[in-house]
């Protein structure tokens, strides 16, 4: 798979594109991704996909813009899995901001991409202030694809819901949402051993989620191993203004420093919260570790 920071000037191939942020990557960004593969497969062209970093509400909102739900890296490993040839990360900027439709679509799209099919969702806008969406595409001549959103049990399958359901701790009805386990990746750092002193060594996830869409403790698997993790500012310990992932592995005891690992989020036991000594953080972990167990044991 290519990955462009830039538009090429002149594309050597045309192809197939769809359009979007993807965060998460669920199961309706997999609907607009499968089609773009079928369709571009039968008309010989490139699979391919623009995306932005950042993502657009954090240019525009900064600190109040929504939790992410899959870094920047995370959704490329998801585009490769899916079979997506190109992808064009477009640097979410104020100059790209205020490129016209027009320009969008005749400069971009079709002088330099070489769009020959378009794949967008049925509520795409695009342009400078949103100002253009599917008609305008029509009226340019673009061969097109609207794929309608997705339900799942009557809710409308969407990021920010998975955003909500996440913070909830509805992991259930998340993982629906996604068609997968939610999980967070990131390199195996070492850590102040705190975890191993009580008795619980923990693997210390560095994190590129700078504001991840949940806290607490999970039953989760780190790679194809059981374990349950803490995903918050550890209160107990004199806390810290960053989240932290850790994981605490059952029955293993390895070294796996340095390892690039994925965190499955599977089952939330219950919120973060301070405790009056270490002592009671360290009888709750126990509970924690054991409920855990028995998850796996279903």
């Amino acid at each position: 798979m290519q990955v462009f920071r830039h538009f090429p000037l002149n594309s050597n191939a045309p192809i197939g594109l769809t359009i979007g942020n993807f965060d998460g990557v669920h199961i309706g960004h997999q609907a607009l991704i499968k089609k773009l593969i079928a369709e571009s497969k039968k008309r010989n062209l490139t699979p391919s996909v623009m995306t932005f970093e950042p993502h657009p509400k954090e240019f525009f909102i900064s600190e109040n813009a929504p939790s992410r739900l899959t870094t920047l890296r995370e959704k490329l490993e998801f585009f490769l899995d899916y079979g997506i040839e190109k992808v064009f990360v477009c640097a979410f900027n104020k100059k790209f901001s205020n490129i016209s439709s027009e320009a969008f679509m005749g400069q971009i799209l079709k002088e330099q991409l070489k769009v020959q099919l378009l794949i967008v969702g049925d509520d795409f806008r695009f342009g400078s202030k949103r100002q253009a969406g599917i008609e305008d595409l029509k009226k340019n001549a673009f061969e097109l694809f609207e794929i309608p959103e997705i339900d799942v049990n009557g809710k409308r399958v969407s990021s920010t819901r998975i955003r909500e359901g996440l913070k909830e701790g509805r992991i259930q009805e998340v993982n629906q949402f996604l068609g997968r386990p939610y999980t967070i990746s990131g390199k195996v750092v070492e850590g102040d051993k705190r975890g191993r002193q009580m008795g619980f060594p923990t693997a210390n996830i560095h994190m590129k989620h700078l504001r991840p869409a949940l806290t607490g403790v999970y039953a989760v698997k780190l790679g194809n191993r059981n374990g349950v993790a803490n995903l918050g500012v550890r209160p107990t310990i004199a806390g810290t203004p960053k989240l932290l992932l850790e994981v605490h592995l059952l029955n293993f005891n390895e070294d796996i420093y340095g390892q690039h690992v994925q965190v499955t989020f599977l089952e939330k036991i219950r919120d973060e919260m301070k405790f009056k000594n270490i002592d009671a953080l360290i009888e709750q972990i126990k509970k924690d570790v054991a409920h855990a167990t028995r998850y796996f044991e279903i």
